[in-house]
């Protein structure tokens, strides 16, 4: 053991060595006991006593001291002379890991952090039902459906005149990142791209001490029913391969209300109380059955639509927060002719433009950090998180979200 502080004991008249240590099996460094010596008596030039009710303050050190012959207690003075440098050496030394390991823990805390979903194990697959001819439940569900065609045969001219079945099922179509680090892919293991852009950070009400955030979204294309072909009916389904479609870092709208005032000029009809009180109606109805489509500027529980960017002006808890952003972000991708209608009667023979959402066509599941399965593991849009957000946001390792979108598909089968 190498010693690296000295001691002197003058009664004696003898130089002897005492010796700093760390405690490996603590995080700590204790002190161990000591007689209080008196302060006024010096040993040398370079020697300054220190009583040990002093040495015991430093917590963050440990001396091994040999005991007094004769009453088998310690006495200790501190010298400075050849040990001075060791002891500053030591010090910078632990200045200098304390700082590594607070660093370490704070980039923990702003990596980006995610994992590829399992489409067997994670994805809630009853929530592919009910599957209805008309509006008979051939298959039913446990979750609410939307109305349905009332007669079973349906008929279409394009592409080309045909006769069959109306046919109802939900499809997971679209996987949702939502994150407040630009260019992290959640649901992509983790995956984070740095493109050598100064974007907007996402924010949540700890940064700034308001109850707002900002979220950063990725819209991925995820046809799982098409790749695992359980319906044979191609022609029912989105035939496409895996995709990127939207990220929310690269759109100048997304983080700037002027500009978002664009797509949404609506908005100014709903910036008052009285539209803003009327979401509670429709957080009652997302609840309890379907949310309610003719109040398009509610998302429910979550809050209002408007603006269709990533600034959520309320932020109750991050599951909320988070699965706001990821409505408002439908609803502008279908302001922007990108999503298209898919439910009802209207929509057998093919999609239909649709600008303003139907919010009843839509479902989303939580799929990380922690994915819900089983009965309740897809919920309408707007319906409240409390009833199932406890225990699903990790601090450190799982501050971001991804969200499986599933969507309701009418359509007429051959």
């Amino acid at each position: 053991m190498k010693c690296l502080i000295s001691y002197s004991n003058k009664e004696y008249n003898k130089r002897r060595r005492g010796c700093l240590t760390f405690d490996k099996q603590t995080p700590s460094i204790l002190i161990s006991s000591l007689e209080t010596v008196q302060s006024q008596e010096t040993v040398s030039g370079y020697a300054r006593l220190v009583s040990a009710d002093y040495i015991r303050s430093l917590s963050f050190l440990r001396f091994i001291l040999p005991k007094d012959r004769n009453s088998g207690k310690s006495r200790a003075t501190y010298l400075y002379n050849n040990s001075r440098h060791k002891y500053s050496y030591l010090l910078r030394k632990l200045a200098i890991f304390l700082v590594l390991v607070l660093t370490s823990f704070a980039s923990n805390a702003s990596n980006c952090t995610g994992r590829f979903p399992n489409p067997v194990t994670d994805v809630c697959w009853e929530c592919l039902f009910p599957i209805t001819i008309g509006d008979i439940a051939l298959v039913s569900g446990s979750q609410p459906d939307t109305d349905n065609p009332s007669n079973p045969i349906c008929s279409c001219p394009n592409p080309f005149p045909r006769i069959g079945i109306a046919a109802g099922f939900w499809e997971p179509v679209r996987l949702v990142d939502v994150t407040k680090r630009p260019f992290c892919f959640v649901n992509l293991g983790g995956m984070d791209i740095d493109p050598g852009l100064d974007l907007g950070i996402g924010k949540s009400p700890s940064d700034n001490g308001n109850d707002d955030a900002v979220w950063h979204v990725h819209w991925y294309v995820y046809p799982l029913l098409y790749w695992l072909n359980l319906i044979t009916d191609f022609a029912c389904l989105e035939q496409s391969g895996f995709d990127i479609a939207y990220v929310t870092e690269l759109d100048p709208l997304w983080l700037d209300d002027e500009l978002s005032f664009l797509i949404n000029p609506e908005a100014v009809l709903f910036a008052n109380p009285i539209a803003q009180a009327a979401c509670a109606a429709d957080c009652v109805a997302s609840t309890s059955h379907l949310p309610m489509d003719s109040l398009f500027w509610c998302a429910g529980c979550q809050g209002g639509m408007y603006p269709l960017n990533g600034k959520v002006q309320a932020h109750v808890s991050s599951i909320q927060s988070s699965l706001l952003a990821t409505e408002k972000m439908a609803y502008k991708l279908h302001r922007e002719l990108l999503l298209w209608g898919t439910s009802g009667e209207e929509a057998l023979c093919q999609p239909y433009p649709m600008p303003v959402i139907k919010k009843s066509q839509y479902r989303s599941q939580l799929i990380n950090p922690v994915p819900t399965t089983g009965s309740g593991g897809c919920v309408p849009f707007g319906k409240t998180t409390t009833l199932y957000e406890s225990g699903k946001e990790v601090p450190v390792i799982g501050e971001d979200f991804g969200y499986l979108i599933w969507r309701k598909r009418n359509c007429c089968v051959l």
